[in-house]
């Protein structure tokens, strides 16, 4: 079964840029967290959520980005979503932006699944099933994750 892909589209912002009119380094990392928010948001969940009294949620552990090509004000950006991989309490993600075709960034972010209660140190949890299952879909193939 092939994996399923997940993709936004996000125009530059001049705000985003340098004086040159290319795209800061950092907004990347946010274009990847704004992203994995719309897809989970896609799936009927969020980053962070409440479940009875506690606080649920995906707090980064680690982020990381590779630049191929620059981008600029006012290009539109296509950003792929997938999953590398899934542990049993947390995902990492693979983050992959094209312009005009041409990939120009490459991202990954791992989030652990954790609760807070009140009072309490967060924690972390595993991967509800049902979140997991539909996550799942989105997968990368070990053939695929090469390119």
């Amino acid at each position: 079964m092939a994996e399923e892909r997940f993709q936004v589209f996000r125009r530059v912002e001049f705000g985003e840029t340098d004086m040159a009119g290319i795209v800061h380094f950092a907004n990347f990392f946010y274009y990847m967290e704004s992203a994995e928010t719309e897809f989970l948001r896609s799936l009927g969940y969020s980053v962070a959520w409440k479940q009875d009294s506690e606080k649920l949620g995906f707090p980064r552990v680690s982020v990381s980005c590779d630049y191929l090509h620059p981008a600029y004000f006012e290009n539109l950006l296509e950003v792929q979503v997938g999953i590398e991989k899934i542990g049993k309490k947390s995902i990492r993600y693979r983050f992959r932006f094209y312009h005009e075709a041409v990939l120009i960034a490459e991202g990954r972010i791992t989030s652990v699944c954790c609760r807070a209660k009140l009072n309490q140190p967060i924690e972390s949890i595993e991967i509800p099933a049902e979140m997991r299952a539909k996550l799942e879909p989105y997968l990368i193939q070990e053939n695929e994750s090469q390119k």
